[in-house]
C-alpha cells in the first residue's frame, strides 16, 4: 500500500516513515503542511494518507478539515488522522462528515505498528476506525438514565468495539465469542437503543457514535 504522511515536525514523519516501510508500506511522499501534502496527492494519490490534525499555519483543526475536502476531492483516497490528545467531538463530526475510509487514532498508536497497519488496511478498505480512547471516553462518561445505563457490562463491550469500527467477526476475536454469539449481543443492545440490527457497518458505528455523543 502507498501512503503519504503529513505532519509538522520532520523527527516525526521520518520515523513514522521508517516504521511503515519496515512493515511494507512504500511511503510515496512526506509533508511538513497541508498545501504540500495537497500537491503531492494532486499528482500522485496515493492509497492512504497519515496526517496530524493540528497542521501549519494556525495548529487548530487545519488537518480536520482538509481531510474531509480530501475524501470528497480525492474519493479513492483513505484518511488516517493523528492527534496528541483525545478529542471525541473532532472524531465523531469528522465521522459525520465523511463516513467512508476514515481514522482517527492517537498518536501513542503509532509505536505499535500492527495496530497503525491494521487501521490503515481497514480504512483502504471503506471501513471508519475510531481510536479506543476515544470510544472509552464516550463509553464511560457520566450521562442521566436512558437506553445506554440499561446495558449489561458485556453488551458495553460489544457496543465500544462497534464504535470503534470493527466488524462482527472482529468483536467475536477480540472478546473470544462466537458471531452468532456477538449477533446475539448486538440484537440486545440495538434493540434497547432503537436502532436497526440489520445496518451495514459503517452506518452502524455512526448510529452507535450518535448515542455515545449524547
Amino acid at each position: 500500500m502507498r501512503v503519504v504522511i503529513a505532519d509538522d515536525s520532520e523527527l516525526f514523519r521520518e520515523g513514522l516513515g521508517v516504521l511503515l516501510e519496515r512493515a511494507n508500506f512504500v511511503v510515496s511522499g512526506l509533508a511538513g503542511d497541508g498545501r504540500t501534502l495537497a500537491r503531492l496527492i494532486e499528482s500522485d494519490p496515493p492509497e492512504a494518507v497519515i496526517m496530524d490534525i493540528r497542521m501549519p499555519p494556525t495548529y487548530t483543526v487545519e488537518g480536520l478539515e482538509l481531510a474531509v475536502r480530501l475524501r470528497r476531492e480525492h474519493p479513492s483516497v483513505a484518511v488516517l488522522l493523528l492527534s496528541n490528545h483525545v478529542e471525541a467531538h473532532h472524531a465523531v463530526d469528522l465521522f459525520g462528515q465523511t463516513p467512508h475510509k476514515i481514522g482517527y487514532l492517537l498518536k501513542d498508536r503509532v509505536g505499535a505498528v500492527e495496530e497503525l497497519a491494521d487501521a490503515l488496511r481497514r480504512i483502504a478498505l471503506g471501513q471508519i476506525v475510531l481510536d479506543p480512547a476515544v470510544v472509552s471516553l464516550l463509553v464511560s462518561r457520566p450521562r442521566p438514565p436512558g437506553p445506554l445505563t440499561r446495558l449489561s457490562p458485556r453488551e458495553r463491550e460489544v457496543l465500544a468495539l462497534v464504535a470503534e469500527g470493527r466488524s462482527n467477526q472482529g468483536i467475536a476475536d477480540r472478546l473470544g465469542l462466537t458471531p452468532k454469539t456477538v449477533e446475539g449481543h448486538l440484537r440486545g443492545i440495538f434493540g434497547k437503543l432503537g436502532l436497526a440490527d440489520d445496518v451495514a457497518d459503517n452506518r452502524r458505528v455512526l448510529a452507535v457514535l450518535r448515542h455515545l455523543r449524547g
